[in-house]
């Protein structure tokens, strides 16, 4: 699950990518490899002392270059975008030259124009077609884009209505403003708590952030002295754990957690999978050969404390090929290969 960071020139979006991504990644590239933070970890790893913690991962890449005020992203970033399953959209809320709603509203517009330009150029080419031969036109196809170009005309993007950003005809056109999207306002440290932000919506999330100071944040290993550093600029905590929890949530996934000696994990699934499915994401042999699924809500184990109370309160469940999973759920796979 990949996620595109990007913005208008001077939004400070590469600070943010370098806050994610960590000083080395930063500096090899504009593509890293993001842990997501997951402390329901922690009272697993107090408890087996594993030699090994794993967490679910992002992928975040930085997309170079955005225009100017007035001049829009640029065709050449909207195209670079559009294969991402996720965007970030940073906006400077720093620097007083720009306003960062009307950089928000741009990124909108500059998403919907484009995508209505990929609608009505392919709806003349099936006009075309049918005056050839009407079967060479899809009109389930034809319906779905015409709803499609309807909405965006009325300014609502195509992540609005669920329905029909998901419909399977639709799917393969990658519409840009059916995608989730969180918008970063990049404002000055200290001052995350006084930006006014917009509701959030559906498939649209907002956050104050101060890129700078995330980044600099990032280049302290020391967790005690980055815990003193944040003390001592009266902030509670980094909102960098907040912008990397709102990606996973955009992207519609949730995380499962196995646990043992060997290792404590957390692996990302899909939201709505089934317990078979969450058994293929470790092996899909795991998946081929599932038998069942011994379950420990995550709620039950941190009331009880360990699985073998979890156990004889008759709190661990097994569960077939019908059971959808949930979030945070502590699982162990039974399977025959």
């Amino acid at each position: 699950m990949k996620t595109a960071i990007f913005g208008f020139s001077g939004s400070g979006k590469t600070d943010l990518f370098a806050a994610l991504a960590g000083p080395a990644a930063a500096e090899a590239g504009n593509r890293a490899m993001v842990k997501v933070p997951d402390a329901r970890l922690n009272p697993l790893v107090e408890l087996f002392n594993p030699k090994k913690v794993v967490y679910s991962e992002i992928e975040y890449l930085d997309i170079p270059g955005g225009g100017g005020k007035g001049a829009g992203l640029g065709e050449r970033v909207l195209n670079e975008v559009r294969p991402y399953d996720c965007f970030i959209g940073v906006l400077d809320a720093f620097s007083g030259m720009n306003d960062p709603k009307q950089q928000w509203q741009a990124m909108e517009a500059d998403m919907m124009v484009s995508d209505m330009a990929v609608i009505e150029k392919r709806l003349e080419k099936m006009e075309a077609d049918k005056g050839k031969n009407r079967a060479l036109v899809d009109p389930k196809e034809e319906e779905a884009l015409k709803r499609a170009l309807a909405l965006l005309e009325q300014e609502t993007p195509l992540r609005e209505d669920e329905e029909l950003s998901n419909l399977p005809e639709l799917r393969g056109y990658k519409f840009l403003c059916a995608r989730p999207i969180l918008y970063a306002w990049n404002c000055p440290e200290g001052e995350e708590e006084n930006i006014e932000l917009p509701a959030d919506t559906t498939g649209m999330v907002h956050i104050a952030v101060s890129a700078k100071l995330e980044r600099e944040l990032a280049e302290i290993d020391d967790p005690e002295e980055k815990a003193m550093f944040l003390e001592d600029l009266g902030i509670a905590e980094s909102a960098l754990d907040k912008v990397i929890a709102k990606t996973y949530q955009l992207l519609g996934l949730i995380s499962f957690l196995t646990a043992g000696e060997d290792e404590c994990r957390a692996w990302p699934l899909r939201k709505g999978s089934t317990a078979p499915k969450a058994a293929g994401v470790i092996h899909t042999d795991f998946e081929k050969g599932f038998i069942r699924a011994e379950v420990i809500g995550y709620d039950d184990f941190t009331e009880l404390g360990d699985f073998k109370k979890v156990k004889d309160a008759g709190k661990a469940r097994l569960e077939g090929k019908e059971y959808v999973v949930r979030d945070g759920d502590i699982i162990e796979f039974r399977f025959n290969v």
